[in-house]
This record gives C-alpha cells, sequence and structure tokens, in this order.
C-alpha cells in the first residue's frame, strides 16, 4: 500500500508557473505507476498527466500539453508536475494517483485505473 501526499499548489498570475509534488510513502514506489488529475468548482474531475512505472512513458491531456511536464524520480520517491504558461482555467485541486497494478508500458488516464490517491493542492490562477 502506498500513501500519497501533495504540495506545492498556491495562487499565480497567469503566465506563471508551480511546481506540484506528490511524495509517496512504502518502499516499492518504482511498482506504481502515477497520474495527474485535476478537478475545477463545479466541474467533474478530469486527467492532467500520467507516467508509467520507468517514468520514459508520458502521458497529457490536450489542454496542458506543451505547457506541463510530469516527471518522477524513482530514487527519491516524488513525482512532478511541471506547470508553466498557467491560465485561469488551470485553476483547481490537483490530485495525485497511483497503482501497481497499471501495467509497466502504460502511462494511463483513467481515474479508474488509480487505487491510491492524495488530498489534492490548491492551484488558483489569476488574470
Amino acid at each position: 500500500q502506498v500513501q500519497l501526499v501533495e504540495s506545492g499548489g498556491g495562487l499565480v498570475q497567469a503566465g506563471g508557473s508551480l511546481r506540484l509534488s506528490c511524495v509517496a510513502s512504502g518502499r516499492t514506489f518504482s511498482s506504481y505507476a502515477m497520474g495527474w488529475f485535476r478537478q475545477a468548482p463545479g466541474k467533474e474531475r478530469e486527467d492532467v498527466a500520467a507516467i508509467n512505472k520507468s517514468g520514459d512513458r508520458t502521458y497529457y491531456a490536450d489542454s496542458v500539453k506543451g505547457r506541463f511536464i510530469i516527471s518522477r524520480d524513482n530514487a527519491k520517491k516524488p513525482v512532478y508536475l511541471q506547470m508553466n504558461s498557467l491560465k485561469p482555467e488551470d485553476t483547481a485541486v490537483y490530485y495525485c494517483a497511483a497503482d501497481e497494478k497499471i501495467s509497466y508500458y502504460v502511462a494511463s488516464r483513467q481515474m479508474q485505473d488509480y487505487n491510491y490517491w492524495g488530498q489534492g493542492t490548491q492551484v488558483t490562477v489569476s488574470s
């Protein structure tokens, strides 16, 4: 089992950057595929980015492609979401997710593939 804790959220002006971190407990962090999801007020949770177990495959939602970068450091156990050129529509609670059953080669965008979730971190982008 793994416990996830996100950090790095905050208030930023449009065009600015933030880096979210997700720290995972447990001794086999590299066994978990990871994903970032977000939920804006009044909207459904949506996928943002995902990374496979080894870190060599990634997925990005069209809305963040070219602006966000997901990465992981299996030696130190965090997964990062570097968010650049932020827009007001990026405002949401961002959640980190993990699961060990996802195939080694897959960076999954599917929420139902993830059994472990963090508590979320708020990102607010002002115009």
